[in-house]
């Protein structure tokens, strides 16, 4: 019988892969990883243009880098490891809604750099991700984007129409008829989705001072209407 010594009472599986365990690597791809998220968060800080900001979403971004970087790193070795994994992190579901689709693209990019940075692919991750925020910067920043209004009109005379189809004919440089409905007491709105003319929203005031006119209001959209 052969004799147990107490190094085989200690030896197991988890220290022979703490042998081959990289920590310059690791340190080298989390420092990467936290560098490149701190630049996506300021990109995102820079190229925000919703109503609310929110600094707790932006600082996940970071973090979120940093973890799939990690997470990439201790799967990257072992193919059972990344499978059960896979099945832990699929229970996993994101229930915060998300109001911009741009928010969406700032994820997917910060996912991606972890995913880099724990594979090892420092160059092509750094390089990526400063051609991917000097392409934000120039779209979002110095590219304007003409965003659509929706104006609001309820009359009592269905007569005024075809003047009212005029002088929104007349002030804007698009508009269309989104939807008409008759109210309780025989009065209308109308909505009409327009484009002003470099946003010129004064004659909303010709069209509330019109006979019959009982209000009008002019709201800004992204583009998605609902009848």
């Amino acid at each position: 019988m052969d004799s147990i010594n107490f190094t085989d009472i200690f030896k197991s599986s988890i220290l022979e892969r703490t042998t081959t365990f990289s920590l310059v690597d690791s340190v080298i791809g989390l420092v990467v990883a936290f560098i490149v998220g701190l630049f996506i968060y300021f990109v995102y800080k820079k190229t925000f243009s919703g109503v609310i900001y929110s600094h707790t979403f932006n600082i996940s971004l970071i973090v979120m880098s940093m973890a799939t970087a990690l997470i990439i790193m201790g799967i990257a070795s072992n193919v059972l490891l990344s499978l059960g994994m896979v099945g832990a992190l699929s229970i996993v579901r994101f229930r915060t809604p998300i109001k911009d689709p741009m928010d969406l693209v700032y994820l997917f990019w910060a996912i991606i750099a972890g995913i880099l940075c724990g594979a090892g692919f420092i160059p092509l991750v750094i390089v990526g991700s400063l051609l991917i925020g000097l392409v934000l910067i120039i779209f979002i920043n110095r590219i304007t984007v003409e965003n659509p209004y929706l104006l609001v009109v309820k009359y009592q005379d269905n007569a005024i129409e075809t003047a009212l189809e005029h002088v929104i004919a007349r002030n804007s440089k698009k508009h269309s008829l989104k939807s008409k409905s008759v109210m309780p007491g025989h009065d209308y709105e109308i909505t009409y989705e327009i484009r002003v003319k470099e946003t010129d929203a004064s004659f909303i005031e010709n069209i509330s001072n019109m006979e019959g006119v009982r209000s009008a209001v002019m709201l800004s959209y992204d583009g998605n209407f609902t009848a």
